[in-house]
């Protein structure tokens, strides 16, 4: 699945302090293989280069406070 800037997702990434947190799509940038990596925003921070496959579309309870 791939993702947007905006979209609302759950990291997946047992080697980040953002592991199973709920944070927004802000930036999208493809590689020279012409895959996909994305910056990340969560509350408390941001993730730079998160690959496509650790991240999740966020269900809307994922996204409340």
């Amino acid at each position: 699945m791939t993702f947007e800037e905006g979209d609302q997702v759950v990291l997946h990434d047992e080697h980040s302090e953002y592991d199973g947190q709920a944070g927004e799509v802000t930036q999208v940038m493809e590689n020279m293989f012409g895959s996909a990596t994305y910056t990340v925003s969560f509350e408390e921070g941001q993730e730079k280069g998160v690959a496509e496959d650790m991240l999740a579309a966020a269900d809307a309870d994922e996204t409340e406070e």
